[in-house]
C-alpha cells in the first residue's frame, strides 16, 4: 500500500490510514489530491458509464447517464446502447430530442417524420442522427452489430419512459384497433401484453431492396449527418468537428468532436448560452472547471467516462497520456458557440489586460488574435 498516492502537498493534508478503493483512486487523483488551485464547492461534473445501471434485454443492453446519476445535468442526458446483428430497439418516440453518434459498427435507422416522409439509412462509426420529439423511429443492428450513444435535450430523461408501439397496442381496446385498422378486433389476439424494446429479429435485408418494397413512398435523408465523411479543422496539437444547425439544418442540438494529441489541450473557453455534455472515446484527459465565486475543481476522466460543464463556466480538455484523447461535447443548442480565454485577452487593448493581471512579456505577445481550439502541448 505504500505506493498508493496520498493526498499530502508539503504542509497540507494526511495519509490515508482507513479503507481505500485504489482503482477508483487512480482513476481520479486529481480528486484525491487536488490541483493547489482549486478552491470551493463546484458540484460533481463526471460519471462513468461503467457504473451506471446496465439494462440488459434479449439481445442488446442499454444505460443511462442522466440527473439521477449527476445532479448536475439539468439540459442533456445519455443513453449508450448496443444492438448486436439484426437486433432492433423498437419502433418508438420520445418527449425529447435525440441526437446519435455512431460509435461502432454498422445501423440501419428508420423514422417517419410529419411530412409523411420516410428515412431508412445505414450509417456507420462517425455518423450522425436525428430524432425531433415526437417523430417516430426505431433502431437495428446490421450484420457486424452497433454501438451508439444517445444524447437528449433534457437532464430528466430516461431511456425507460419512452412511448412504444407495443405499449401503444396493448394499452387501446381491441374494438378500437379494429375499427382503426379496418380489420376484425381478432387480428390482434397476437400482440404483446407488454414491450419488447430490445429484441431480436433476422439482420434486414439490403438497403436498396427494403426501399424497393416500400414501394412509392416520399424518402429522405435530412434526419442523418454523413460526419465520418467530413473534413477535420487540423490544428498543431489536434482537430475538431463542429456539426450544428449551420450545415445539419434539422439539428436543435450542436456537437463539437476534439482529437487532442499527447499533451495537447482543448484551450481555455466556456459557451456563453448552452450547456455542454463530455463522452470520452479514447484516452486520458483533466478538465477543471471555473465558477464564481472564487469556484474551481479539476477532474480526470478515461474512455467512456461522461462529463459536464453548465453554460458560461470556463474549463479546458487536456491529454494527460500517451495516447490520443477523443471527445464528443454535445451542446443544448442548435449553433454552437463558445468564447476563447486567449482571443478575449488578445482582442482587448493591451494595457487595460496588464493593469488587471500584472503580467507583460513574454505573456503579452503570445496572445493570439486567430482562432485556435486546440493548441500543442
Amino acid at each position: 500500500m505504500s505506493d498508493l498516492i496520498q493526498p499530502i502537498r508539503g504542509s497540507k493534508g494526511a495519509t490515508i490510514l482507513g479503507p481505500r478503493n485504489p482503482a477508483v483512486e487512480a482513476q481520479n487523483p486529481d480528486i484525491l489530491l487536488p490541483p493547489e488551485t482549486d478552491h470551493g464547492g463546484i458540484p460533481n461534473l463526471k460519471f462513468p458509464f461503467a457504473m451506471a445501471h446496465n439494462r440488459l434485454e434479449d439481445g442488446g443492453w442499454a444505460r443511462e447517464v442522466t440527473q439521477r446519476e449527476m445532479g448536475s445535468m439539468k439540459e442533456l442526458a445519455i443513453v449508450n446502447m448496443r444492438l448486436p446483428a439484426g437486433v432492433v430497439r423498437e419502433l418508438h418516440w420520445h418527449k425529447e430530442a435525440e441526437w446519435a453518434y455512431v460509435l461502432k459498427g454498422k445501423v440501419r435507422f428508420y423514422l417517419v417524420d410529419d411530412k409523411r416522409q420516410t428515412l431508412v439509412e445505414d450509417l456507420e462509426p462517425g455518423d450522425l442522427w436525428l430524432a425531433p420529439a415526437g417523430f417516430p423511429h426505431a433502431i437495428q443492428g446490421l450484420e457486424e452489430g452497433t454501438e451508439f450513444v444517445l444524447v437528449f435535450n433534457d437532464g430528466n430523461f430516461s431511456e425507460n419512459q419512452t412511448l412504444l408501439v407495443t405499449e401503444l397496442f396493448a394499452h387501446l381496446p381491441k374494438e378500437v384497433l379494429a375499427k382503426n385498422f379496418g380489420v376484425p378486433a381478432e387480428a390482434f389476439n397476437g400482440i404483446p401484453a407488454s414491450e419488447k424494446y430490445i429484441f431480436r429479429q433476422p439482420v434486414p435485408a439490403p438497403l436498396e431492396e427494403v426501399k424497393r418494397d416500400l414501394g412509392a413512398v416520399n424518402f429522405t435523408d435530412k434526419y442523418v449527418f454523413r460526419a465520418s465523411k467530413m473534413p477535420k479543422n487540423v490544428f498543431e496539437g489536434g482537430a475538431t468537428q463542429v456539426v450544428d444547425s449551420r450545415n445539419f439544418e434539422v439539428t436543435n442540438l450542436a456537437a463539437l468532436f476534439i482529437d487532442l494529441e499527447p499533451g495537447a489541450m482543448r484551450e481555455v473557453h466556456w459557451h456563453p448560452d448552452a450547456d455542454e455534455l463530455q463522452y470520452y472515446i479514447s484516452g486520458k484527459a483533466r478538465m477543471t472547471v471555473f465558477d464564481a465565486v472564487n469556484n474551481a475543481r479539476t477532474f480526470d476522466f478515461v474512455a467512456g467516462d461522461v462529463g459536464y460543464v453548465p453554460k458560461t463556466l470556463a474549463h479546458y480538455i487536456e491529454n494527460i497520456g500517451d495516447e490520443p484523447v477523443r471527445v464528443l461535447n454535445v451542446f443544448h443548442t442548435g449553433e454552437y458557440k463558445d468564447v476563447s480565454l486567449n482571443n478575449w485577452l488578445a482582442l482587448t487593448p493591451q494595457e487595460l489586460v496588464k493593469g488587471h493581471l500584472d503580467i507583460d512579456e513574454p505573456f503579452m505577445s503570445s496572445l493570439r488574435k486567430e482562432y485556435k481550439t486546440v493548441v500543442k502541448g
